[in-house]
């Protein structure tokens, strides 16, 4: 999609994932997946830091699915994407946890690591985030770049993109 801007790409990749095809979602950034792996009923107080963390001892969550996306440009450029689905007993509780979650430093649903997709020593930096609420649910995207470069833009735009992506 020559002369796409990263603005259309994103608008265009959000209604592809919202209907759960990840190929036409990470065509949108000429991208295509290379591997893609997904945990189910993780414990949320185990998979957490600091003040995340500190929140679900108070407010427990009622289930984590978390799904892990390598993906590649085809010219040595990589990123992983992480995506994470959070339940909450209430609507509250998830929007009580988004105020904590959004805060830099203040923790973080630890995101699945790199060494599921065969990218030993692969870390998020947490730069690139995204946190939308559904309902019960607080659902948190994350990109960074495995190999190559990607631009910061396209890294937000991932992450927000993959937030859309419905619940396994």
């Amino acid at each position: 999609m020559p002369g796409r801007s990263p603005s259309a790409r994103k608008t265009e990749g959000r209604k592809s994932a919202q209907r759960g095809k990840s190929a036409e979602t990470f065509s949108r950034f000429k991208l295509k997946e290379l591997k893609r792996t997904v945990k189910r009923d993780l414990k949320c107080l185990l998979n957490s830091t600091g003040k995340v963390q500190e929140f679900f001892l108070r407010t427990p969550c009622t289930s984590l699915v978390m799904r892990l996306y390598a993906v590649g440009d085809g010219h040595g450029n990589a990123a992983v994407l992480s995506v994470a689905w959070i339940g909450f007993r209430t609507k509250k509780d998830a929007v009580a946890f988004e105020r904590v979650e959004q805060v830099q430093d203040n923790g973080d649903v630890t995101p699945l690591g790199g060494a599921l997709l065969g990218l030993a020593g692969f870390r998020f930096t947490g730069h690139h985030y995204h946190a939308r609420p559904r309902g019960r649910t607080m659902v948190i995207g994350e990109a960074d770049t495995a190999t190559g470069r990607f631009d910061a833009e396209e890294l937000d735009a991932l992450a927000e993109v993959v937030a859309y992506f419905p619940k396994p």
